[in-house]
């Protein structure tokens, strides 16, 4: 189970999950963690990956929602996080059925 600093992800929430307060957006810790993988910067990346843990950012992309990752941020962290080990084997990203 992850420990979160809340007042640290209450600070990430208000720059990274714009569209919510940081009150609303810490209801759903996984998506403030999911928008610093995709758009944080180089410092707020390492806070939260120290943070919550490689385990947990695997889950985090592991159960990504449809818009969630840009396809550069996609590629990395699959790489990052050892769950693709050659070029060519990070799975597609999530999409609509249509």
């Amino acid at each position: 189970m992850v420990t979160f600093d809340k007042e640290i992800l209450k600070r990430l929430a208000g720059k990274y999950v714009w569209w919510k307060t940081p009150d609303e957006a810490m209801e759903m810790p996984e998506r403030v963690v999911a928008q610093v993988m995709n758009i944080g910067d180089y410092d707020d990346v390492l806070l939260v990956a120290d943070m919550v843990g490689d385990d947990y950012l695997r889950d985090v992309l592991t159960h990504a929602e449809i818009g969630q990752f840009n396809a550069r941020s996609w590629n990395y962290w699959h790489y990052r996080l050892g769950l693709a080990g050659e070029p060519g084997q990070v799975p597609p990203m999530p999409k609509r059925n249509t």
